[in-house]
């Protein structure tokens, strides 16, 4: 809610906490609510007679699950299906209670309701202690970016209250959060029927010093209000009314104000909002804020999309086509490398392949291990890719524009959040900033180069992992067509990071922008009629496809291939060793992902191959491409 709420006595209640409750399933999650409310007073006035009616009718013990399992299937199944929402106050604060059901087969409604909340309650039981269902609600309130967790030992009554059997829970608990990178802020024992350690301490329990649910749940600390973060506002449709093009959405962060100048991504155009439309509004509006869905005007005509978000200049989303995803899949069949299926983020709809399975996560420890396949109700990190640029960000900074979906059909197989964790931003690789530039018609033309010189020119683009041994190759291959009267050239990493981009560094953005760099020069090199060889790392396709984009035709791959075992033995530079001491952040092939090609024009296998054959491979492939009167290369554009 917007605002606090009134109180008797004038005072102001501050902004809601949205509470999650999970648990394995009968682990006492509904008791525990309908305890919580009554102990509290937030129960309305009949509700409790009613339930006690019901019950009666029914034959049955009295239940305070009954408040939260709205339900007729679920009254009868005596399970929780769908997520209920229910509102109760301390002298503090108001929540929102979510109770998400605890069965394997309604995790996605558990998933559903758990998205949107601050901070978790996670339930176990006593008697029957951590269970596999335990851990993955744990793992899933950590895939949402839930962070604030207090876990709830209940039924203690079942176990004679005891003290070692709740540190026993206890310590195992907390050491399987740990090794997924939570920490459960409190553990508390509680018998919910009876109302133990829910807002009174308990006399059964006077071993237990820390605070009762209420205390803990006080404790928690909400969030930034969606106003206070970075304005994203995903088009969702685009209205024609007389002249005008209104673009409507839902405004999920920030505010949009009359003159404000937006950025929409990934088309990379700005303009200034000339009105705030509503519906069913009398007068105009002059800002909107988020939670509010609106349509805009803008000071000039764009041709805007569906999908595209609008954003400040300077808080814009990340632009990209591949990013890494932590997903739970849902489908009935695995999911393995190369599948497709449909993304949805916001309000963006796109085919995505799936590039590689990175790490599946043990459905009973959720320890992470090497895999293919992503079975049913799986985890799993993936690297996702789009043939489209994307508005993305990432889930850690806004959870709200950082999640997505998978769907196979009208079937929705998979949930999870974005990590651009190894990816660079590629908004600046093509946004161009320059103006007034007018192209220049050389009057040498490119045959003419080529019967002056003997040869067409062209990059000869060597890709692989560190060590493989692009630069040891280059070097040949340049000293072999040197010898053989070929105007050649090698760029590598020490030449050029010496003086053109010697103020570039090695996180993803500045490995990306060197690649950038080296491909412009690299095609002046060979539109100038040398044959340019380049040996860079060059892990991303995107990277690569652009230096091929600005070589155009004159563009050749070749992959330097060795897996990253050889690799890692071979460690000429000792590079390998820090990385793996953690010396060296963000390394490809150990901390950074390598996209090996597709379809390069050449491939050399250095690790079943010696480098002289290597050597004679490119060589023949340059004579067949590149000599005077041969191939594309030389052909007059």
């Amino acid at each position: 809610m917007e605002a606090g709420l009134d109180v008797p006595g004038g005072n102001r209640l501050r902004e809601a906490l949205r509470l999650v409750i999970v648990g394995h399933v009968d682990h006492g999650k509904s008791t525990l609510v309908g305890r919580l409310f009554h102990d509290t007073g937030s129960l309305p006035d009949g509700k409790l007679e009613a339930i006690r009616a019901m019950c009666e009718r029914r034959g049955m013990p009295f239940e305070w699950a009954f408040l939260m399992d709205a339900f007729q299937a679920e009254r009868d199944q005596g399970i929780t299906i769908d997520t209920a929402q229910i509102w109760f106050r301390t002298p503090k604060r108001e929540y929102v209670v979510i109770d998400a059901p605890g069965h394997r087969e309604f995790v996605k409604n558990m998933i559903t309701g758990a998205a949107s909340a601050e901070a978790a309650l996670v339930m176990i039981d006593a008697g029957q202690g951590v269970q596999q269902q335990s851990r993955l609600h744990g793992f899933l309130l950590n895939l949402l970016g839930i962070r604030q967790i207090a876990v709830v030992v209940n039924k203690m009554d079942m176990v004679d209250y005891s003290a070692d059997r709740f540190e026993n829970i206890r310590a195992t608990y907390a050491a399987f959060l740990a090794g997924i990178g939570v920490a459960g802020e409190q553990y508390i024992p509680v018998s919910a029927r009876d109302g133990d350690n829910i807002v009174h301490r308990s006399r059964a329990m006077n071993w237990y010093r820390g605070p009762t649910i209420v205390e803990a749940l006080d404790g928690f600390r909400p969030a930034p209000r969606p106003t206070e973060l970075p304005l994203r506002f995903p088009v969702q449709d685009v209205y024609k009314f007389d002249n005008r093009r209104i673009l409507a959405g839902r405004i999920e962060t920030g505010r949009i104000g009359v003159g404000d100048r937006l950025l929409f991504s990934p088309s990379n155009k700005t303009a200034i909002v000339a009105t705030i439309e509503t519906w069913n509004r009398p007068g105009p509006m002059v800002e909107a804020n988020a939670g509010q869905s609106i349509g805009i005007t803008l000071d000039h005509q764009l041709f805007i999309e569906r999908g595209e978000v609008a954003s400040r200049e300077d808080h814009a989303p990340i632009e990209s086509n591949v990013f890494r995803g932590r997903l739970f899949w849902l489908g009935h069949t695995p999911l393995t490398a190369g599948s497709q299926y449909q993304l949805k983020i916001g309000t963006r709809e796109t085919p995505v392949t799936v590039q590689q399975v990175e790490r599946v996560f043990d459905p009973d420890d959720l320890s992470a291990r090497l895999g293919d396949a992503v079975p049913r109700h799986g985890v799993a990190d993936v690297i996702l890719r789009t043939m489209a640029l994307l508005a993305v960000d990432e889930a850690r900074f806004l959870p709200r524009t950082g999640r997505f979906v998978l769907t196979d059909g009208h079937n929705i197989v998979a949930g999870g959040l974005v990590s651009m964790e190894g990816y660079p931003d590629q908004r600046d690789l093509i946004t161009k900033r320059s103006s007034n530039l007018h192209s220049v018609e050389h009057r040498v033309s490119a045959v003419a180069r080529a019967v002056r010189n003997g040869h067409g020119g062209g990059v000869l683009w060597f890709t692989g992992l560190s060590g493989a041994g692009k630069s040891t190759l280059a070097m040949a291959v340049e000293q072999e067509l040197f010898r053989r009267g070929y105007h050649v050239y090698v760029l590598d990493g020490d030449n050029v990071r010496q003086g053109l981009n010697a103020n570039l560094g090695f996180s993803p953005d500045d490995r990306a922008e060197n690649i950038r760099r080296v491909g412009q020069v690299a095609a002046l090199f060979a539109q100038a009629g040398l044959i340019a060889i380049t040996a860079f790392i060059s892990p991303y396709r995107a990277d690569r496809q652009r230096a091929r984009e600005a070589a155009r035709e004159l563009f050749h791959e070749v992959y330097v291939e060795a897996d990253l075992m050889t690799c890692e033995e071979r460690d000429p530079k000792g590079l390998y060793k820090k990385a793996r001491s953690g010396e060296i952040a963000d390394f490809t092939g150990v901390s950074a992902p390598y996209e090996a090609p597709d379809s390069p024009e050449l491939t050399v296998d250095t690790q079943r191959q010696a480098v002289d054959d290597c050597v004679g491979e490119i060589v023949a492939y340059v004579e067949r491409h590149f000599a005077a009167g041969k191939g594309k290369d030389i052909q007059k554009p």
